[in-house]
């Protein structure tokens, strides 16, 4: 609704007079109903003035404002000052005015009355007046009235308040002195000229009588004036209390009648609307679609019906026609205000459905509000996540409280269970214990818990006939204390033949001793005689083997088990919290490492980026497709391009205090949870970076929202640990739950293999089945290291062949691509990203494009990426036509792959991406393969026992001498010779070796075998060479090697290095592929390391020739002969860098979204 204007001044009276007194009113500009203190008035009653009032500028006395109380909402109108409050404001005035008898002057101030109109209804409003009376003075000379008269309203502003005070007591002063003289002429009227002494005293008594008549006159005269001061202020305000309201009225009449003839059905006073004030608002009835009805009522809201709801009755106005009215306090936040008027039922009046609206004015703005907007929404969801924590909290204690009271149960059940045992057990014991008497016996033969017993033992024709020494090895109770009894044996003289004895306290409780004997202390003793493996009981006779024995030995083991489980729950406890606390900050220190990875052309400061804060981007051109531009600028928006507010308008960019980058400030909105930007060499384009068509991405955290998650579809042929041959199926594991972990929805779809482990497979169940091709397939579906994988069984048993490769492949896998896609459109799933792996999954690039892209799958974008190159180009190149984006597993390796001409035509969408491992499948902290777990606080511990573990396990000599591991399939990509001659030089530098892995090739396999039979004879105490699948061995390697030799001729990426590091054991590698992306040469490479954020972590060789391996392999080991200390800390580094899939997922993520932008 939109309101005009009609400008329009009020009448006024231009002189009034009340009494003898006058009034002149001028108009002022301030408004007359919003007036926020009272207008001075000065009044005088007509008495003379003193002789020197000429010469003084006659004084105004002030009426205290009365301040504004209204509640906010809808206010009541603003009310007269009670009877207290007109009291009050007398005492101040009564303070303030002088007593003087001169004559005064009256001013009155008033609002003035502006209009103006609104949509839907002409509005007015009351042009500012401003009513100054002025008094004459009587008396004045005409010189004096010119003076005063001639000032300006602010110089006798001044000078009344500068000469104030002075006045007032010049004021007391003078009426005092009138007053006195007057009593005087009076009290001197009657006087003689001449008296007698009598007449004096008289006199005398006459004058005291005067005078004490003068002080009680001219108290009672400085009463009468000060209770007719508070009375004549109290009176004019009440007059001005008339007048407001009076000219109040008049205004709101002329303004009800201006907009009722102009058809106008809302008006608003006042005219600008400002935010935290009250207005009121008109409605003529008769004009609207509720004319009939009884009832009117206000509904609006603020800011386009976005801001605080409200509901409120209207009042029936005294206005001339039916205008009814209601108060609305404008809250601060508001910029519009928007309202409809309804009679409390389903009539409304909405302005032909277009509705009311006011302007609002104020600081606030529509972005300015959907800021606030925005922190209303991120406190409420904090709000809910404190909320959803507390909730939480709760639930696990009461879960802990269930547990504890289920594991306290089933403690309990244990202790009555092994108290049973132990019950039936002594039983059985206690009829063994019977003395021999020529082997033991008791002197004396009765005795309790507590009393001293003498034990005699002949040695001769046992065991212990010739030993030295004999000891008594002791408990009681068929040992349920363990070992309590332990006394040397004495030679008893007084006994005939071999007899010794030991004196011993029976203990308490005991109701059967237990013992063997022996040659020496425990620890120490070798030889036994235990009563051919029965051991020697007696029973104790005058023990009460009573229920309260049995009950309180039931209590004993129940709080053995609650404190062995305790402690067992808070070890359990502690390592989940410290393996939480060293993910999160080594995703933490990845996430600043990505965010850095590009600061010599990009980065952010902060570098974290907080929604609703400001950030300032730099930038160097310089390393970039504008190196040179004589101008840049900034395009940026977020969310990935989609925020609702658009791009931000182009901002050119200014240089920054270094002279090599540029630099813009950007304010974050609330709403944000990615931060996107380019930048070009002018502000309508031209050439631009855009970081090679992905653009650059920057995670913003805090936001009220979060990315919205994507759906992702692996369609593989491998995954471990089900159905692993090589690196693709850790792969396609590793990276769905990296992903996934970053809140998006991943799904796999596998073939369904006889072979398969599906002991691994949790929730495995039949969910469908479809046709296709003539063949129906069985769908089933299971979780797998937390991941929803299909399997998909056809009935013409395809994949029921006993392996996963090697039985007419192309064939089958193509038929599984098929059927995949099939079971996608067929179950109604809509994917945002298909991403196929390797040759055996490439023909879901061609298919998708040519059967399903039109036919319900068309959200999808394709992804293919090659593991390896050496299999199946030419499925590898039809795919890379086909696909959407394309990657392979190191950026190396797509340097050395982009001849291929299956490459080479689709460079522009190619990306290499490094693989990452699985920190929680490879985690020596957490390893159950490993004897002692560590991290890189106790590596130098935990690989020591390791090392000697795996020299125990496999039969090496138990030395602390450097250890070479190799880990491999042996091929001949993995370079077999290189891994002969490594064995070789290791053993020549007096190391040991120990090789895990296998060969399919039979020929190389055999070539193996002789090579460990050689090896196993000439150096069985330094070499082992097991040539099998063995995970938990590798995993032992891998922890107690000092070593890991990785020579392959070429690697796509390789993850052998990265488990290596993982372990803390230094990896020794040739430079190709990704061997050359993640190990850094501790004596070349350092510039290197510190372009990716690294340090040197290794030693690495160029040539393919046993030379290379040799400078690397000698560098390594005499660095470990040479300075044990800098190769521990060697070790330490490389445990803390993160070969996770923390980044590679970032990346991946990146590549996602380019391919669907």
């Amino acid at each position: 609704m939109e309101m005009a204007l009609q400008p329009r001044r009020p009448s006024f009276c231009r002189m009034m007079l009340f009494g003898g007194t006058r009034f002149e009113i001028r108009p002022a500009t301030q408004s007359f109903l919003w007036c926020k203190e009272f207008t001075r008035i000065r009044i005088m009653p007509p008495l003379a003035a003193s002789s020197e009032y000429s010469r003084r500028r006659p004084r105004r006395s002030s009426i205290p404002p009365m301040k504004d109380s209204h509640p906010r909402g809808f206010a009541p109108r603003p009310q007269l000052g009670t009877g207290i409050q007109k009291k009050d404001q007398c005492d101040v005035g009564e303070k303030e005015e002088s007593e003087s008898a001169s004559s005064s002057k009256y001013s009155l101030s008033s609002s003035g009355i502006n209009e103006r109109k609104v949509a839907g209804g002409g509005v007015k409003r009351r042009v500012d007046v401003l009513e100054e009376v002025e008094e004459k003075s009587y008396g004045e000379d005409d010189k004096d009235k010119k003076t005063f008269t001639g000032m300006s309203s602010a110089a006798a502003d001044d000078y009344e308040t500068d000469g104030q005070r002075a006045e007032d007591e010049e004021d007391q002063v003078g009426l005092r002195k009138q007053h006195l003289e007057v009593i005087d002429m009076i009290a001197t009227a009657g006087k003689q000229p001449t008296a007698s002494l009598s007449e004096r005293k008289e006199e005398v008594l006459v004058g005291r009588d005067v005078e004490l008549s003068k002080n009680e006159e001219l108290g009672k005269i400085n009463e009468h004036a000060a209770i007719t001061e508070s009375d004549m202020e109290e009176s004019l305000m009440k007059q001005k209390a008339d007048i407001d309201a009076q000219t109040h009225k008049q205004m709101l009449e002329h303004l009800a009648d201006e907009n009722f003839s102009s058809g106008n059905k809302v008006f608003v006073v006042p005219e600008a609307v400002k935010s935290d004030e009250v207005i009121e608002i008109f409605f003529n009835r008769s004009l609207s679609a509720l004319v009939n009805e009884p009832d009117v009522l206000i509904k609006g809201a603020f800011n386009g019906w976005r801001w605080k709801f409200f509901t409120e009755k209207m009042h029936k106005t005294e206005l001339q026609g039916d205008w009814w009215s209601c108060q609305l306090s404008v809250p601060k936040e508001a910029y519009k205000i928007d309202f409809v008027f309804f009679n409390g039922g389903n009539i409304y009046e909405n302005n032909d459905s277009k509705d009311f609206s006011l302007p609002v004015e104020g600081e606030m703005d529509e972005l300015a509000f959907e800021d606030i907007l925005l922190k209303e929404k991120q406190w409420e969801l904090e709000k809910r996540a404190a909320e959803e924590a507390e909730r939480e909290r709760k639930a696990e204690e009461q879960c802990q409280r269930e547990a504890e009271k289920a594991a306290s149960e089933a403690d309990r059940a244990q202790a009555k269970v092994e108290v049973e045992k132990k019950r039936e057990a002594l039983h059985r014991v206690m009829k063994l214990a019977k003395s021999v008497d020529d082997v033991w016996y008791i002197e004396p033969n009765v005795f309790k818990g507590g009393d001293m017993v003498r034990l005699y033992y002949n040695r001769s024709s046992r065991p212990l006939a010739h030993a030295t020494e004999i000891w008594i090895h002791g408990g009681h109770n068929n040992w349920i204390h363990g070992l309590s009894i332990v006394e040397r044996l004495l030679r008893s003289e007084e006994k005939d033949g071999d007899w010794w004895y030991a004196e011993v306290v029976v203990p308490d409780h005991a109701l059967v001793l237990d013992w063997v004997f022996a040659n020496g202390p425990p620890q120490k003793a070798n030889m036994y005689d235990n009563n051919n493996s029965r051991d020697f009981h007696a029973t104790v006779p005058n023990c009460i083997l009573g229920d309260l024995f049995w009950i309180e030995e039931e209590h004993r083991i129940y709080r053995k088990l609650q404190e062995e489980r305790k402690l067992k729950e808070e070890a359990v406890r502690k390592k989940a919290e410290k393996t939480a606390r060293l993910k999160a900050e080594t995703k933490e220190r990845t996430m600043k490492m990505f965010l850095l990875s590009q600061k010599h052309i990009v980065y952010t400061e902060p570098l974290d980026i907080r929604a609703g804060s400001m950030v300032t981007v730099f930038y160097n051109p310089s390393n970039t497709v504008l190196s040179g531009k004589p101008e840049v600028w900034f395009r940026c928006s977020f969310n990935r391009w989609t925020h609702h507010r658009g791009p931000l308008p182009p901002q050119k960019m200014v240089h920054a205090d270094n002279a090599s980058h540029l630099k813009v400030t950007v304010k974050v909105p609330f709403d944000a949870y990615m931060m996107d930007f380019v930048f070009s060499e002018r502000e309508d384009g031209g050439i631009y970076d855009n970081k090679n068509g992905m653009d650059y991405h920057i995670p913003v955290s805090g936001g009220i929202l979060k990315e919205p998650p994507m759906h992702i579809v692996h369609i593989a042929v491998e995954m471990a640990p089900i159905a692993k041959v090589g690196g693709l199926g850790d792969v396609v594991t590793s990276l769905s739950r990296a992903v996934q972990d970053l809140g998006h929805n991943v799904d796999i779809i596998l073939p369904k293999y006889d072979c398969m482990n599906l002991s691994n497979v949790n929730d495995f169940h039949f969910r469908r089945s479809f046709g296709w091709g003539g063949t129906e397939i069985k769908v089933w579906f299971g979780k797998v290291e937390g991941l929803s994988v299909y399997f998909l069984e056809p009935s013409n048993g395809m994949f029921s062949v006993g392996c996963i490769y090697g039985r007419n492949d192309g064939d089958r896998f193509g038929f599984f691509c098929h059927a995949a896609l099939e079971f996608l459109l067929q179950s109604g799933s809509c994917p945002d990203i298909l991403h196929c792996h390797d040759w055996s999954s490439a023909p879901v690039a061609w298919l998708f494009k040519e059967h399903y892209m039109h036919y319900g799958l068309s959200n999808a974008q394709v992804i293919f990426t090659i593991h390896n190159l050496e299999f199946g180009v030419h499925n590898i190149g039809k795919a890379m036509a086909q696909a959407d984006k394309a990657t392979t597993v190191s950026h190396t390796y797509s340097k050395e792959v982009s001849g291929n001409p299956a490459i080479s035509p689709h460079l522009f969408k190619f990306h290499g991406i490094l693989n990452g491992i699985d920190p929680d499948i490879w985690d020596p902290f957490n390893d159950n393969f490993i004897p002692v777990s560590y991290t890189s606080e106790n590596v130098v511990e935990g690989k020591k026992a390791a090392k000697e573990a795996l020299q125990q396990r496999l039969g090496l000599r138990r030395s602390d001498i450097p250890l070479v591991g190799i880990i491999s399939r042996l091929t001949v990509q993995k370079g077999i010779h290189l891994i002969k001659h490594g064995i070789w030089r290791t053993l020549d530098r007096n190391g040991q070796v120990v090789l895990l892995g296998s060969a399919p090739d039979p020929r190389i396999q055999n070539d193996f075998v002789n090579l460990a039979n050689q090896l196993h004879s000439s150096h069985s105490d330094c070499a082992r060479l097991c040539l099998t699948y063995d995970e938990p061995l590798s995993h032992l390697i891998y922890a107690g090697a000092d070593f890991i030799l990785v020579p392959s001729l070429f690697e796509p990426c390789g993850l052998t290095q990265l488990i290596a590091m993982r372990y803390g054991s230094i990896p020794v590698v040739r430079k190709t592929g990704g061997l050359y992306d993640t190990v850094f040469d501790v004596d070349k490479d350092k510039q290197r390391a510190q372009a990716q954020g690294l340090e040197p972590n290794g030693f690495s060789f160029d040539g393919a020739d046993p030379g290379g391996v040799d400078y690397a392999l000698n560098r390594a080991i005499s660095a470990w002969y040479d300075g044990r200390e800098w190769f521990n800390s060697l070790c330490k580094r490389v445990m803390e860098q993160d070969w996770s899939w923390n980044r590679p997922a970032l990346d991946y993520m990146e590549l996602y979204h380019a391919a669907r932008k």
